[in-house]
């Protein structure tokens, strides 16, 4: 697993307490109740301070899956590299 992915998991692990990792790797909001926008937002927030970037908070609502936010995540870090 690479570092983004891991520390991204583990910032999904801080806010999905209840969630084992298998589920978090396949979670949406619609398959995971605890996934409101309240979890989303807070969420943001885990990944801001992890990974140093900001989340526009226009796309949160196209970041519905560990993948996207993945990709997204590795979309700002390489714009930050620039």
């Amino acid at each position: 697993m690479s570092d983004t992915r891991s520390r991204l998991l583990a910032c999904f692990r801080l806010v999905f307490l209840d969630a084992s990792d298998s589920e978090l790797l396949v979670a949406t909001p619609s398959s995971y109740d605890a996934w409101d926008s309240i979890a989303a937002i807070t969420l943001v927030n885990v990944i801001e301070d992890e990974f140093q970037v900001q989340v526009d908070f226009d796309r949160v609502g196209d970041l519905d899956s560990f993948e996207k936010v993945l990709e997204y995540v590795r979309e700002l870090l390489a714009a930050n590299a620039e």
